[in-house]
């Protein structure tokens, strides 16, 4: 007798204003639970305010836009783990606590990577400024 595998299949995906009402839900989640989100979205705004002050061009404004999210992605990603590993256990792990030190580190290289694209686009145009201020 042969066996048959049964097909386990995901829910109908059709629906896509469902499934933009199911991300808008989860980024709204991220926003109101995680403090960090809270202060990455903070210094988003302030970004994107500095950005249109010093009238950034086109390379430059994508460049800003992909670092704020990339810090998003990254942050998201690391509230994904810890909530996950919070649901698979109560317990405290050697190798729970790994992965979620793993996961807030690509948080902190994201972050920095961010901080680097903030410098090389911001820090001439700073500086001038700085510069005619002071002279």
């Amino acid at each position: 007798m042969v066996e048959q595998k049964r097909i386990v299949s995901r829910p109908d995906k059709d629906d896509l204003r469902r499934s933009f009402r199911y991300a808008l839900r989860g980024f709204r989640y991220a926003l109101q639970a995680e403090r960090n989100v809270r202060i990455h979205s903070c210094a988003a705004m302030l970004v994107l305010l500095l950005s249109a002050w010093l009238r950034l061009t086109d390379i430059e404004w994508l460049l800003i836009i992909i670092a704020i999210a990339l810090v998003f992605i990254a942050e998201m990603f690391n509230t994904v783990v810890e909530l996950m590993i919070d649901l698979i256990t109560t317990v405290q792990s050697p190798l729970a606590r790994r992965a979620k030190d793993i996961a807030a580190g690509a948080v902190l290289v994201a972050a920095l990577t961010a901080a680097a694209i903030g410098c090389a686009v911001f820090g001439p145009r700073l500086w001038l400024i700085i510069d005619q201020l002071l002279h």
